[in-house]
């Protein structure tokens, strides 16, 4: 039975597409680079930034660095609020946490921004650990898993136990790197059609109703 619930934030407990692709269109007017259509800027949703700016957009390591500066000065200040909750999933994680399931936050997003927008939403009481990149790091998926397993003092013997919950197949991918499964959500379409499955997604679910059997029958 699953004990230990990992929950990616954008796209999974958050609808954060308004503020992530105003920061990235902020991002490229900075920079003077053309904006792209909403089919490229939706593939910044899920993985981490400097990435996305390499592979999206062509930048160089150094170019990306500045980019993702200018995403953060915005989005520290404005894009963080252009979010909403993803219906029904704090109650999901506060009956959750009721019977006895252990949660934690693990987004790619800076830890520091991750906080705040848990407590906006009604998260942060039921998550036993908020995790997200180091500061002026860009951790990929599976270093914020073992951040938060060395948190809550897992082992390898423990894996068994952890469920990822997320949308994209960078949460699929970062998972099965560390050993855990993962369960892929489509709230929200941010995914690729059948992206989540032949990620290796353990199941994909459409909606919160769908998550939580699936979750305690596991």
């Amino acid at each position: 039975m699953y004990r230990y619930i990992f929950f990616d934030l954008d796209g999974t407990l958050t609808d954060s597409k308004e503020g992530i692709l105003n920061c990235v269109k902020y991002a490229l007017e900075k920079m003077g680079r053309p904006i792209p259509g909403e089919d490229v800027l939706l593939q910044f949703i899920g993985p981490p930034l400097h990435e996305s700016f390499m592979v999206r957009c062509g930048f160089t390591a150094a170019e990306a660095e500045r980019a993702v500066e200018w995403f953060r000065e915005r989005y520290n200040t404005v894009g963080k609020f252009e979010n909403t909750a993803a219906p029904g999933m704090a109650e999901l994680c506060a009956r959750l946490k009721e019977r006895g399931c252990v949660l934690a936050l693990t987004s790619s997003k800076p830890e520091a921004q991750c906080i705040p927008i848990c407590e906006r939403f009604g998260f942060a009481p039921c998550l036993e650990t908020i995790v997200g990149s180091a500061p002026g790091k860009d951790w990929k998926k599976a270093d914020v898993l073992r951040e938060a397993m060395r948190r809550l003092q897992l082992t390898e013997a423990d894996r068994a136990e952890i469920l990822m919950v997320g949308d994209r197949k960078y949460d699929v991918l970062g998972a099965a790197e560390c050993g855990i499964d993962c369960v892929g959500v489509e709230f929200f379409g941010y995914a690729e059609e059948n992206e989540l499955a032949e990620a290796g997604a353990v199941a994909v679910v459409q909606t919160p109703e769908a998550l939580e059997p699936f979750i305690l029958q596991h």
